[in-house]
């Protein structure tokens, strides 16, 4: 068969919403990187991981485990679920687990969503989410930041129509790493009909939760919004992909309907319980990130770029050009430092760095000083 005849049956079989996609571009592996540059120190500040690494606690749980692979994991999800429903207080039927938060996201776009649904969010945030609800076929509308790189609920509440079925909203966002208010939250709400599913993705939410203006969506409860978190970031567990969500038992009884059984993993499921049990590994995570944000956020100022606030782990930085942007990110590659262009998130004149340990800071640091002098001439800096 001809790569021709094979394409026109592709054509014949996929959704032109479907063929529209892009596929979603994670930050460059390490091993690549080695492979490519034969580079021997490399620090990856490109996915907003833990650098700390996952808990002793739940190292020791998934590898007990691994004498039970022969057998399926508990459906149910039985001890996580205690777990959760212990450290916030809610019932299991008011909690869905995923294969990352993006898993429960899918879940959503499945039950929820039809082709042809109005979708409503930001510009400039979590792609994900565009690729998820653009693989259902629904439209997806959305409204600029505001000039500081915050959601704009104003224009977002004053978009909603009777066709708004889904809205959207990573608080903290990334990639910016800033967050709407307890006000903006209640004065956005006000404008959302019940009928509205409002999906908050608190991601960062445990280096966001102990900002006061903070909306922490478990103070509220409201029948139209679900609340997704993740094992992903602060419990540093990204490699084996775990996500939970909140909501009133009647919408997580439907994303169970259209979930995958066994999910998340027999190892994934262990792994969260036993990083739930080490709350001192979050509390040196949290210290980490503190001292070495306000690091960071120093130093590039003091180089002349203009950083992002963030409440999270990463700071995102305007270069001013999308060339200026792919020169910082292969110039740092050669030095063994990975960090993120915003390309994929219309952000082309941006780049977004994750904090790491203090060596990879350093190392972070010592590289951009070497490259900086050429780079500023190139780009105008100086």
């Amino acid at each position: 068969m001809s790569d021709s005849q094979s394409q026109h049956i592709a054509k014949s079989l996929v959704p032109d919403y479907i063929r529209e996609l892009q596929v979603y571009q994670a930050g460059k592996p390490i091993d690549e990187l080695a492979r490519e540059k034969g580079l021997t120190r490399i620090s990856k500040l490109a996915s907003n991981e833990n650098p700390l690494g996952p808990s002793p606690f739940a190292i020791r749980e998934m590898t007990n485990g691994l004498w039970e692979l022969h057998r399926y994991p508990d459906m149910h999800a039985y001890k996580l679920k205690t777990a959760l429903s212990e450290l916030y207080s809610l019932k299991r039927e008011n909690i869905v687990l995923g294969n990352g938060s993006e898993g429960i996201m899918a879940y959503i776009s499945r039950a929820f969503i039809r082709p042809g649904d109005e979708v409503l969010t930001s510009e400039n945030t979590f792609i994900g989410f565009y690729i998820l609800s653009r693989s259902v076929g629904a439209k997806l509308k959305t409204v600029p930041l505001t000039a500081d790189y915050k959601y704009d609920v104003m224009a977002m509440a004053e978009n909603i129509t009777d066709k708004t079925k889904v809205i959207y909203i990573a608080n903290p966002n990334n990639p910016t790493g800033t967050y709407i208010t307890k006000a903006e939250f209640d004065s956005l709400m006000e404008h959302v009909p019940e009928h509205v599913l409002v999906i908050l993705d608190e991601a960062y939410f445990e280096f966001a939760k102990d900002r006061e203006d903070y909306p922490d969506s478990m103070d509220y409860r409201y029948d139209n919004v679900i609340t997704l978190r993740t094992f992903s970031k602060a419990y540093g567990l990204s490699g084996i992909r775990v996500g939970y969500g909140f909501g009133n038992e009647h919408l997580i009884s439907n994303l169970n309907k259209v979930k995958l059984p066994f999910e998340p993993n027999l190892i994934a499921q262990l792994g969260a319980v036993g990083a739930l049990e080490d709350t001192p590994h979050l509390e040196r995570t949290l210290k980490n990130n503190n001292e070495l944000y306000d690091v960071t956020f120093k130093y590039l100022e003091e180089k002349g770029f203009k950083p992002i606030p963030s409440l999270t782990n990463f700071i995102t930085i305007k270069t001013g050009t999308e060339e200026a942007s792919n020169d910082l990110f292969n110039l740092l590659l050669e030095e063994g430092v990975i960090i993120r262009p915003l390309r994929a998130n219309e952000m082309p004149d941006f780049v977004r760095v994750s904090i790491g340990t203090k060596d990879e800071m350093n190392h972070f640091f010592e590289a951009m000083d070497k490259i900086l002098p050429n780079y500023d001439k190139k780009h105008g800096r100086v």
